[in-house]
């Protein structure tokens, strides 16, 4: 181990240490910097239990339809449509077509009711001698009237009957076929049996009042 004497000064005879450099390393210092939060919208998405309807919104001018939105419980929203235009051209179109089968039955009835009067014409022809026994014998002309009204009305009753049948196999057919619900109402088959029977009595009573106005001595003298 080697010892350094320590160095003296000739001239002020004082001896001087030189300290040791020390090297001071000066702390960090720690900064904090702020950041501002900012805030991201997130769409919250529905609860699974409820669903949420908004109410719909007026179309715009010019516009032909009405969007609403519903949210429902899937957390899916869905944007609806509803064309009024097309709606309110079906409907257009639905009372034309009622028209037309208003039209066509209507038809079928005034077609219908001149067969009746037709055949009930040709029945009493062929009956004249008959009508004339009864007159002669004493029947009045009301009990004449009621008989060819009776005939008129069961023809017509019988051919009503027969429509509904067919009307009834014909819409089981076609709602099976497309596969939909039968639905019957009764006041609707009423409704046809009551026309028919109607019928029967407007398109019958012209007959029926020609043979009761017959003379009983010219309708003995007819062959």
């Amino acid at each position: 181990m080697i010892v350094l004497p320590a160095c003296s000064d000739s001239a002020a005879g004082t001896t001087t240490t030189t300290p040791a450099p020390t090297t001071t390393t000066p702390a960090p210092t720690s900064t904090t910097t702020t950041t501002p939060a900012t805030t991201t919208p997130t769409a919250t998405p529905p609860s699974s239990t409820t669903s949420t309807t908004v109410p719909r919104a007026p179309a715009a001018p010019g516009s032909d339809s009405a969007i609403s939105l519903i949210v429902d419980d899937a957390t899916r929203v869905y944007r609806l449509v509803v064309p009024e235009t097309l709606l309110d051209q079906h409907r257009k179109t639905q009372r034309i077509f009622d028209i037309i089968m208003a039209s066509i039955a209507g038809i079928s009835l005034l077609v219908g009711g001149i067969g009746i009067m037709n055949i009930m014409l040709v029945s009493v022809t062929e009956r004249t001698r008959e009508v004339g026994i009864r007159l002669a014998i004493g029947a009045l002309e009301r009990e004449v009237l009621g008989q060819f009204l009776v005939e008129a009305v069961v023809l017509s009753s019988f051919g009503g009957l027969l429509g509904i049948g067919l009307a009834l196999v014909v819409s089981s057919v076609l709602t099976s076929l497309m596969n939909i619900p039968l639905v019957l109402e009764l006041w609707v088959i009423l409704l046809a049996f009551g026309f028919s029977a109607a019928v029967g009595v407007i398109f019958g009573y012209v007959p029926a009042r020609r043979a009761a106005r017959l003379d009983p001595i010219d309708a003995l003298r007819h062959e």
